[in-house]
C-alpha cells in the first residue's frame, strides 16, 4: 500500500460487521466500548489476497520492543481470520493506533518464539488465553514493524 489512506468497510462487503467498532475507534482516539472495552486494539489495513482491495479490521495487540504483535484470534473460531491469509500474501499493511497512522510490514512469528510470545501476551491480555482455549488451532502471532517514511 503506497499511502495511509483510511478506509472503512462498506455494508455488504467482507468485514462490514466491524463498521461500528472502526467508527468508534476513529472517533474516540483508539478507544472503544462494548465487548472490546479495555482491550488493546489497533486497526489493521491489509490488501485482499485475491482482490487486492484494501480491507480494515480491529485486532488485539501487544507492544514488543521495536515491533507490535497482533493475534489472528478470529474470536477463538476454528479457522484463521481472512486478514491473516491476506497478510501472508501481501505483507505491507497500515496500522492505526488512535494516535497515529503508519505503514508497516507484517510477518508471522514461528515455532517456539510464537509460543513464548503468545503465553507472555495472554498473561497481559486475558482475552487471548480465552480465545486460545476456545479453539484447537494454534492462534498465529504476527509481528508488525513500522516502515521508514
Amino acid at each position: 500500500m503506497a499511502d495511509t489512506e483510511l478506509i472503512t468497510p462498506v455494508a455488504g462487503e467482507p468485514g462490514d460487521y466491524n463498521i461500528p467498532v472502526i467508527q468508534e475507534f476513529r472517533s474516540n482516539g483508539g478507544k472503544v466500548g462494548g465487548m472490546f472495552e479495555g482491550v488493546p486494539l489497533l486497526l489493521l489495513t491489509h490488501k485482499g489476497a485475491k482482490s487486492g482491495r484494501p480491507r480494515v479490521c480491529p485486532v488485539m495487540f501487544v507492544d514488543d520492543g521495536d515491533r507490535t504483535l497482533v493475534f489472528a484470534t478470529n474470536g477463538g473460531g476454528p479457522r484463521n481470520p481472512a486478514w491473516y491469509h491476506n497478510v501472508l500474501a501481501n505483507s505491507e499493511v497500515i496500522i492505526e493506533t488512535g494516535a497515529e497512522t503508519y505503514r508497516a510490514t507484517a510477518e508471522p512469528v514461528p515455532g517456539e518464539e510464537r509460543d513464548r510470545l503468545y503465553a507472555e501476551s495472554a498473561a497481559k491480555v486475558p482475552a487471548l488465553a480465552d480465545y486460545q482455549a476456545k479453539t484447537e488451532r494454534r492462534i498465529p502471532v504476527v509481528a508488525v514493524r513500522r516502515l521508514a517514511d
